[in-house]
C-alpha cells in the first residue's frame, strides 16, 4: 500500500484484515490508517506499556505475542489475556482518555504497530467508516471477554486448556503439531489455574489425543479435540 511506515510488509495488511477493527475498511480507510502509524520489531521481554500509564495511543500485533497483565497490590502478576498476531489492545482505554488499565509485556520477539489518540482522530474526522469499525471491534473485544469469564468460571480444566491450545491450530481436522510461545507456566496464569492443576488437565487430554514434550504439543485428531471442548460440561476438575 502506498504510504506505508517503514517496517510494514506486504502480508501485514492481510494480518490487520483479519481483525473486526480493519476487516470491512475499505482499501482507501486502511491505507490512510495504516499510513499514520508506526511499525516497531521489540524483542522478547520488551515492556509496551504500564499499568496506570497515559492511554494516549493503542496498537494492533503484527507478529509475535503479548501478555496483558495487572499488578496486585503485593506486586504479583495477574495475566488478563494472551493477545495474537491480527488482534489489537488498549484502544478501550485510548477513547477513555484515561490510564491503561494493565502492563504490556512482549513473551515472543515481536512486531509492533502503534497508532497515536491523535493519529487516529484525524482519521476518524477524514472518514467516518473507521468509527463504526471501532464501534465493531469493540463490541468482538466485550463477547470475547464474556466467552473467557464463562469458561473461568464454568469449563472444566481439561476443557479450558484444550480450548486455548486449539488458537494455535489450523482450520479442518486431522493432525497437527506446534511449539508453544511462551512457556507453561504462563499458560496456566493466563487459564487462571496452578501450575499443577495445568498439568493434571494435559494429563487429561491425553485420552482425547493430545500429548506434550517439553514445549510441543501434538494433536492427533482436532475434530476430536474441538468435540471434547465443546462437550456439555459436567462437573469434573474445576480447581485452579
Amino acid at each position: 500500500m502506498r504510504n506505508d511506515p517503514p517496517g510494514f510488509r506486504p502480508q501485514d495488511a492481510a494480518t490487520l484484515r483479519s481483525n473486526a477493527l480493519f476487516g470491512r475498511l475499505p482499501d482507501r480507510s486502511l491505507e490512510l490508517l495504516v499510513s499514520t502509524a508506526q511499525v516497531r520489531t521489540v524483542p522478547r521481554g520488551t515492556t509496551l506499556f504500564v499499568q496506570d500509564e497515559e492511554a494516549d495511543r493503542f496498537f494492533a500485533l503484527l507478529d509475535g505475542w503479548v501478555k496483558l497483565y495487572r499488578l496486585t497490590r503485593d506486586g504479583a502478576e495477574a495475566v488478563v489475556t494472551i493477545v495474537a498476531p491480527g488482534e489489537t489492545f488498549a484502544e478501550a482505554a485510548m477513547f477513555a482518555s484515561g490510564k491503561f488499565p494493565v502492563c504490556a509485556e512482549a513473551v515472543a520477539d515481536s512486531r509492533v504497530m502503534t497508532l497515536t489518540a491523535e493519529g487516529f482522530a484525524r482519521c476518524l474526522r477524514e472518514d467516518e467508516q473507521i468509527a463504526f469499525a471501532m464501534l465493531g471491534s469493540l463490541s468482538v473485544r466485550l463477547r470475547h471477554l464474556v466467552q473467557q469469564i464463562e469458561q473461568l468460571q464454568v469449563q472444566p480444566t481439561a476443557q479450558r486448556v484444550g480450548s486455548f491450545l486449539l488458537r494455535f491450530c489450523p482450520e479442518g481436522g486431522g493432525a497437527t503439531s506446534f511449539a508453544l510461545p511462551f512457556d507453561k507456566a504462563l499458560v496456566a496464569r493466563r487459564l487462571g489455574m496452578q501450575p499443577e492443576t495445568f498439568s493434571r488437565a494435559l494429563a487429561k487430554l491425553r485420552g482425547v489425543g493430545v500429548e506434550t514434550q517439553g514445549g510441543t504439543v501434538s494433536v492427533a485428531d482436532l475434530d476430536a479435540l474441538r468435540r471434547f471442548c465443546n462437550a456439555e460440561s459436567g462437573g469434573g476438575d474445576h480447581g485452579g
